[in-house]
């Protein structure tokens, strides 16, 4: 297959400052590495967080870590059945030699961690974030291939967001009385179906938005407007799960829930997130207060496989937006910001309008 000499990046430059688009040259993959033409990718509020300077990067860097593409070139480490294959991948390279690694089950907290769409331009190849038409991935990062029925649309958020909320939820499998997901956006509306599909008898979603509350039904949850919530009667949750990225509303959701109670953190992956809690109301409680920072390479092997076996069950295109071109970026960036889309897609390699390959 004849690869291009150079791919185009969408470089970021720093909060306030308009994204520049460049060429950077395209390396022959060596050893384990995986060389990805992007097909689709989507905006993540991670980003949009750095975007708008409430988390920093070193910049320069390529932005973008949820997307789908197609296997054009490979190292000889690599399987060479991937070629030509239309993949996704952790977000994170780990070395699998570390504590983290091989004794702790936490890869995503590696001692060498590298994580695409956080590195600098100047790191590797450049090739770095999904903001671009290309993407190189490391040895250590696990590349999985995408059965025929989960469309790019539907796959792009997998590595970050669903990945994750399967992670958060893992300790919950087999299912409860109640649970309160704070949060309707793409992380609450993912741990709404995999609660619902775990065998939780109700899963309350909270959200302001009554745009993103009106997705709820459809992926098993009962929508609850935040006057709602307030009205709730303390103590009765057996779990409530943040992820609203907000920390206004962890003190709401420490008094609804029960004596053993489990409090997950999901969403608050910014330094704005001091939290309102004393220690004596854990401690009398009882509860267990857990965080979950991305996730490992059998989380996301388990949300494709989620995916696949409900690809008609819920209404997963309601999800990600229409594509931008990447020289549309900051459009795409704007409708972002507006809470419109769970998700806004970007197609590196197309236009507005174009068919994204389901193939």
């Amino acid at each position: 297959m004849s690869l291009p000499r150079s791919a185009q990046v969408a470089v970021f430059l720093g909060p306030g400052k308009p994204f520049e688009f460049r060429s950077v040259p395209i390396p022959e993959p060596r050893g384990g590495e995986v060389l990805v033409a992007l097909s689709l990718a989507t905006i993540c509020g991670s980003d949009l967080h750095t975007i708008e300077g409430r988390r920093n990067e070193t910049t320069p860097c390529v932005l973008g870590h949820e997307a789908v593409g197609e296997v054009v070139a490979l190292g000889d480490g690599r399987d060479p059945a991937l070629l030509g294959r239309r993949v996704t991948w952790t977000l994170a390279d780990h070395c699998g030699c570390c504590p983290p690694c091989r004794e702790w089950g936490l890869p995503q907290k590696c001692e060498s961690l590298f994580k695409y769409g956080h590195a600098p331009l100047d790191s590797g190849s450049g090739l770095n974030g999904c903001y671009a038409s290309h993407l190189l991935l490391r040895e250590g990062t696990t590349v999985i291939p995408l059965p025929g029925n989960v469309t790019d649309a539907m796959a792009a958020p997998a590595n970050c967001a669903l990945a994750t909320m399967i992670a958060a939820t893992e300790p919950l499998a087999g299912g409860g009385r109640q649970v309160l997901v704070q949060g309707a956006g793409l992380l609450g509306l993912y741990g709404c179906a995999l609660l619902r599909e775990s065998g939780w008898g109700r899963v309350l979603v909270a959200d302001p938005n009554p745009a993103r509350l009106a997705l709820v039904a459809a992926f098993g949850g009962e929508p609850v407007g935040i006057d709602d919530v307030a009205a709730l009667r303390p103590g009765t949750m057996d779990v409530v799960i943040e992820a609203a990225g907000h920390a206004s509303v962890v003190s709401e959701g420490i008094r609804l829930l029960r004596a053993g109670g489990h409090y997950g953190f999901v969403g608050m992956v910014h330094p704005d997130s001091r939290l309102d809690l004393t220690g004596e109301t854990v401690i009398r409680k009882c509860l267990t207060l857990r965080g979950t920072h991305n996730y490992a390479p059998w989380h996301l092997r388990s949300a494709v496989a989620f995916l696949s076996d409900r690809a008609g069950r819920y209404p997963w295109a309601s999800l990600v937006s229409p594509p931008f071109p990447l020289a549309g970026l900051e459009d795409a960036i704007g409708l972002a910001r507006s809470g419109r889309w769970p998700r806004v897609a970007v197609a590196p390699r197309g236009t507005v309008g174009e068919t994204v390959s389901e193939s």
